[in-house]
């Protein structure tokens, strides 16, 4: 990785199977409406319109107020161009979940937060956008912090003229950081190593069972021989940069886009396959896990180099956590979950 000596002799890395239930397809209790505040913001407002009360995971989702996570996608040239989102992408330790990381929305509320496209998006050119908010949110049973399923939500196209002047003046939500030192020393070196090379291991097998088409339709929805090709290149690719030479993604063990809050074990920065690894990623996980399903550091290596497009494009999302979330998921919408990856290389790792 670009800016982390490799280490080894021979050679790092906020969304949600066996057939189950569908929790996708029920009809979501959630309405989203988007409108325009000023010349970049736009406020996202989210309605319960069901008859119970939703615990909504916040942390890592378009509810996130405190870290520069993807909220809204911005479209220029009448839709046809994807403005790239420059914040970060992060991984949660699904069972450290705190109540903070939810937002528990009753029947009939209504909870807005304000997104400024402009810290997250270059609109600097100016001219009209298109925004939008589309995707999958995790969610738990009230009273409860275990992830158990997605809600799908899609807000109305909102068209917004921008001022590109306006735009530049934004502060950009993270800076490019032009020089970054390798940060991991000591224990975290050898723990960064480690992870390392269980990752190419980890992601090499599971290549290569998923090109036999082996336990894709528990992960994947599919045996499709498009859909083993795929989800073999990208394992491919992730085996090939956690153990080559001259490595895309670059690292460290600081913090210095401030995305560490609480849960977060690792987070990328897609515009620049930039990973940063936090502190409860040395000292919550094992290396490798013993348990189907379980996080470890060698798949969250693995999880964080799949955002990464330098690695593979595109990048994925973060659509579902967990196995009981990743399996409501569709074939399309697996293949574009990290954590899905990361859960079908550790079965295949532990024959699960």
């Amino acid at each position: 990785m670009k800016g982390f000596t490799h280490f080894t002799v021979a050679a790092l890395a906020a969304s949600v199977s066996a057939v189950s239930v569908d929790l996708t397809k029920r009809e979501s209790p959630l309405s989203i409406v988007l409108t325009a505040s000023g010349n970049t913001e736009v406020k996202v407002a989210v309605t319960n319109n069901g008859a119970r009360t939703v615990n909504l995971l916040s942390k890592g989702t378009f509810l996130d107020e405190a870290n520069p996570v993807e909220k809204v996608s911005v479209y220029s040239n009448g839709g046809s161009k994807k403005i790239p989102f420059e914040g970060i992408k992060i991984r949660l330790f699904t069972t450290g979940l705190s109540p903070d990381d939810f937002l528990t929305l009753g029947s009939g509320q209504t909870k807005e937060v304000t997104v400024d496209t402009a810290s997250l998006h270059t609109l600097n050119d100016g001219g009209v956008f298109d925004v939008f908010a589309k995707g999958l949110l995790p969610y738990a049973e009230a009273n409860s912090t275990e992830l158990s399923g997605n809600f799908d939500y899609e807000s109305n196209k909102l068209t917004m003229n921008v001022d590109g002047a306006i735009a530049a003046t934004v502060a950009k939500a993270i800076t490019k950081r032009t020089t970054v030192g390798s940060s991991c020393t000591g224990s975290r070196l050898s723990a960064i190593n480690t992870a390392l090379s269980n990752c190419q291991k980890q992601a090499s097998a599971a290549a290569s069972a998923a090109s036999s088409g082996t336990k894709l339709d528990n992960y994947f929805k599919s045996t499709s021989s498009s859909v083993a090709s795929e989800v073999s290149a990208r394992l491919t690719a992730v085996a090939n940069d956690c153990g080559g030479s001259d490595p895309t993604t670059s690292a460290n063990c600081n913090d210095p886009y401030q995305g560490c809050s609480s849960n977060v074990l690792a987070y990328t920065v897609p515009t620049q396959d930039f990973i940063t690894y936090c502190d409860i990623f040395f000292s919550a996980l094992p290396a490798v896990s013993s348990t189907c399903h379980g996080q470890d550091q060698a798949t969250t290596v693995l999880h964080e180099e799949t955002h990464a497009p330098g690695v593979y494009s595109p990048g994925t999302d973060d659509l579902g956590y967990g196995f009981a979330a990743a399996s409501r998921l569709s074939s399309s919408q697996a293949l574009n979950n990290a954590d899905s990856y990361a859960l079908y290389a550790n079965a295949i790792n532990l024959n699960c």
